[in-house]
Order: structure tokens, then C-alpha cells, then sequence
């Protein structure tokens, strides 16, 4: 539990002050080590609210990293399911 808290405080730290592809590696790490590791969508939701700005190439979206960790969080979810050596 601690350490998922510090992940946490790790993450949001990171995504306030670093470059997004810092962030991005912690947060799928976090996915990976962590069950349900929805702190990483909240986060990123944190960052497009604060820093987001329209994308001309994502048909002028402002939270393309929030739907980009939510369609990476479940393709995680879903290869941890289907793989044999994680436990569940």
C-alpha cells in the first residue's frame, strides 16, 4: 500500500514537472507492477485539465493522453489477464 502511494506521489510529481514521456514510462510501469492502476488515468485527466491544449492531428481534441492511458491501461489489464507467469 505505501508503495503504491509513492508510485502515486512519484507519478503526479513527474507529470508536473517532467517531460510527458517521463511520465508516460512511469505510468505504464505502474500498470504493469500494480493491480488497477487507475491513479495513472487520473493523473493524466490532471495533466490535460492543467496543460492540455487542442491536437490539429487528433481532430482538435484536448485530452488525448487521458484517452491514451485509458486505452493503454485496458490493454494491460487485459495482457496481464492472459498471461500465464502474472499472478492474478
Amino acid at each position: 500500500m505505501l508503495l503504491r502511494v509513492l508510485a502515486f506521489f512519484l507519478l503526479l510529481l513527474s507529470i508536473l514537472f517532467m517531460p510527458w514521456w517521463v511520465s508516460a514510462i512511469l505510468a505504464l510501469g505502474g500498470m504493469i507492477y500494480f493491480n488497477k492502476f487507475f491513479e495513472a488515468a487520473v493523473l493524466f485527466l490532471l495533466s490535460d485539465l492543467l496543460f492540455g491544449a487542442k491536437e490539429a492531428k487528433f481532430n482538435n481534441m484536448i485530452f488525448v493522453s487521458f484517452i491514451m492511458t485509458v486505452i493503454i491501461f485496458i490493454i494491460v489489464e487485459i495482457m496481464k489477464k492472459k498471461l500465464k507467469f502474472y499472478p492474478a
